[in-house]
């Protein structure tokens, strides 16, 4: 059922959900593993859509973490609220990112698991949601998203690659992981 919702939604809006199936268990492992779990008091996840990340987080996360997840789409915020009960999902903009923090009383962010697509947006959309994100994210904060293959040498992906390494001091590109649909790796990044 949520991987035909998720079918469903890319046809609708491919700039807004831009893949054609949620992530792979390969690819959820390779994000968890770029983050240092027992540190991480306050975490974020951006466009959760099926709820795929947000199960392998919940997973990850001390008890005294704050956690909660930010979903556009409100069908997928549905979805995800369904397969995570336990999750907090706003249904609202990543641009708002600063005002749900303070709801929930998180001053900063350790981590942020992202899972937007980054490569079908605007250079002003990008520009926008970057800002935002840099106002939660603390020196030493860790953001981890994810990327297509073929988004790579797109020029959207190309100036979001570029705009990783400018905000970030440090970015890595994780293996590929090729058990997914279509294949991936991840940009792990340290403010």
């Amino acid at each position: 059922m949520s991987a035909f919702a998720f079918f469903k939604n890319f046809l609708r809006q491919p700039g807004a959900v831009g893949a054609i199936a949620p992530s792979s268990p390969a690819l959820v492992r390779e994000m968890m593993a770029g983050f240092d779990w027992p540190r991480v008091r306050a975490a974020i996840e951006y466009g959760p859509g099926t709820g795929v990340f947000t199960e392998g987080i919940t997973r990850q996360l001390a008890d005294e973490t704050k956690f909660f997840a930010i979903e556009q789409s409100a069908e997928m915020a549905t979805l995800t609220r369904q397969r995570c009960p336990d999750v907090t999902v706003h249904h609202d903009s990543v641009i708002n990112v600063a005002r749900l923090c303070e709801q929930h009383g998180i001053e900063h962010v350790d981590a942020i698991v992202c899972g937007l697509p980054w490569a079908a947006f605007s250079d002003g959309l990008q520009a926008e949601i970057m800002d935002a994100m840099l106002r939660v994210l603390p020196p030493g904060g860790t953001f981890a998203t994810f990327a297509y293959l073929q988004g790579v040498p797109l020029p959207a992906g190309q100036r979001f690659a570029k705009r990783l390494h400018a905000n970030f001091s440090q970015v890595k590109k994780s293996r590929v992981v090729w058990r997914n649909l279509p294949p991936a790796f991840i940009y792990r990044c340290i403010r």
